[in-house]
């Protein structure tokens, strides 16, 4: 038989019970009765046919080979002999081979328990031999009434905060609970107080966490580093506040998600109530920004040697990412503005967002001004007079408007784009739109002795070779095709030729991933619906250095 589970939860103890139960002489309903002689040397620990041995000393082959010695012969008082192994998988592979013999072919009067707390690190070949039972981590609510029967027949006055917190503590193991709980009676004499039970077991109190959490979703950052300096100066370790504060988020989470929250949460009623609470003011996106700003803080605490400051730069990464809003509820919210519908304000007011939020800021009614770039390329042309007269587009411009626009509306404006320019006439230009980017590069392009576009290509021509060597460079003329992509709207190719020598251009490849780029950014989703949502289109794509 194999028992495996977490520490303290009960698997020697159970191994021994079914030793008891194995050899007892006058079992009740297949139960030890516990009053045998065979029972009772097994509780005093005296039975000659109960060998217990420790896996972490005796783990060597020459133990298991004097454990085969000894297993050759009879019980001396019982039925069986009982052999129980505890950590088991600390043995080493030569013992577990010599093991293995063993227990592919068992004596009839013999019993091999096992118990670990590490079941993977047991050979496959060991397990496929055993019986397994897999013990649990034992449930909240049952450690505080097993800990509070046992204050009470050690007639010790202990509040039921104290209980939950050292049941917090025990994890699910009783072994680690009683561990605690005979520290705090013999700190506390016969009355215990919480304060006695954060003081002896290095806690902080719950209501800390809500206080902070409640600081850093507000935006009050000062409260929280004031929270923070507080626990600090009391002697708090700091990476396990930070993992406790985790838990918090983490507890709003699960209520926001879970139906039921209290199976998954080791936390009373009375908290459970304040964190539903407190996450049913905020939406789950909100807090689960918040959440992975701070394990990003916690996971970098671990290997730093000042984890106040790494976890104080968390804190202000998640005062300052505010609360976050769905994509869809925004949309959702500016179909309502066209429709001219009133939209319901926010509950929440938010906040500017960080880089890393993975959903964008509810933004106000009012509309950005557009870029320079924008309001060149893009512009409204006035209401028709009459639905009956359709609107012109300028001399030199193509109306880029779907033929239904038409039937619009006349509130709504027209987009028109303008045609592509043209190379020659408009290369001055184009020097002037590279200068402002890179001087170096306009100041080269000046040298030139003629430039023409022919078939998808940009040819630029120059006489000597050492006007045009640094802008040969393959990365500088990937460079300018971005710019010439970028001014022209068109996708060109960049060729530099020389006088005598052989023409330089960037490879296809590099080409062919600049219009793949702009390709990719023409067809992006999230451009797809503001196109929809706005009845616009798409009338440029900028992907230089500077619109990065």
């Amino acid at each position: 038989m194999l028992f495996s589970g977490v520490r303290g939860v009960g698997k020697t103890t159970l191994a021994r019970i079914m030793a008891k139960a194995t050899n007892c002489t006058a079992p009740v309903d297949n139960e030890p009765c516990n009053e045998c002689d065979s029972c009772r040397e097994i509780t005093a620990g005296s039975a000659v046919d109960l060998h217990e041995i420790d896996g972490a000393s005796n783990r060597g082959i020459q133990e298991i080979r004097e454990l085969k010695e000894n297993i050759r012969f009879f019980p001396t008082k019982g039925r069986y002999k009982i052999i129980i192994i505890d950590e088991v998988h600390m043995l080493t592979t030569e013992a577990f081979n010599a093991l293995l013999k063993t227990l592919e072919e068992p004596p009839a009067h013999v019993y091999f328990m096992f118990a670990t707390t590490e079941l993977h690190k047991v050979p496959i070949t060991i397990l496929s031999r055993c019986q397994r039972y897999e013990l649990r981590r034992v449930p909240f609510a049952e450690l505080i009434a097993f800990f509070k029967q046992l204050a009470g027949a050690e007639k010790v006055d202990i509040s039921a905060r104290a209980l939950e917190m050292i049941a917090s503590e025990a994890g699910g193991s009783v072994r680690d609970g009683l561990s605690l709980l005979d520290q705090i009676f013999s700190f506390g004499g016969d009355t215990v107080t919480d304060d006695d039970v954060t003081q002896v077991l290095g806690l902080v109190d719950r209501s800390t966490f809500h206080a902070l959490a409640t600081a850093l979703l507000a935006g009050d950052l000062a409260q929280c580093l004031e929270l923070l300096d507080r626990s600090y100066g009391a002697g708090i370790d700091l990476k396990r506040f930070a993992n406790d504060l985790l838990a918090f988020f983490r507890a709003m989470l699960v209520c926001k998600n879970c139906r039921q929250p209290e199976s998954l949460l080791d936390l009373s009623d009375q908290e459970l109530t304040s964190v539903r609470e407190l996450a049913a003011a905020h939406s789950g996106e909100t807090v689960y920004n918040y959440f992975n700003q701070l394990l990003e803080g916690v996971e970098a605490m671990q290997y730093s040697s000042r984890p106040r400051l790494v976890l104080e730069m968390a804190f202000i990464r998640a005062a300052q990412s505010g609360a976050v809003t769905p994509v869809t509820d925004l949309l959702t919210r500016l179909d309502d503005v066209l429709r001219g519908v009133t939209p319901v304000p926010p509950a929440v007011k938010p906040a500017p967002l960080s880089a890393g939020a993975l959903s964008t800021a509810e933004p106000t009614p009012v509309a950005p001004p557009l870029p320079p770039a924008a309001q060149q390329a893009v512009s409204p042309v006035q209401p028709p007079p009459s639905p009956a007269v359709p609107p012109v587009a300028a001399p030199g411009q193509k109306s880029v408007a779907k033929p239904e626009a038409e039937k619009k509306p006349v509130s709504e404006p027209v987009v028109i784009q303008t045609s592509p320019k043209v190379v020659r006439n408009n290369w001055e230009e184009f020097i002037d739109y590279v200068k402002d980017r890179k001087t170096w590069m306009a100041q080269s392009l000046s040298l030139n002795s003629g430039t023409r576009e022919e078939e998808g290509e940009l040819v630029i021509k120059f006489a000597v070779a050492s006007d045009c060597k640094v802008l040969q460079d393959p990365d500088h003329v990937k460079l300018l095709t971005e710019f010439a992509q970028d001014f022209f709207q068109k996708e060109l190719r960049v060729r530099i030729s020389v006088r005598g020598a052989a023409a330089g251009a960037v490879t296809d490849e590099s080409q062919d991933d600049l219009q793949e780029e702009r390709r990719a950014l023409a067809n992006d989703p999230l451009v797809q619906v503001a196109s929809e949502v706005f009845n616009a289109q798409v009338v440029g794509i900028r992907t230089g250095p500077r619109s990065r």
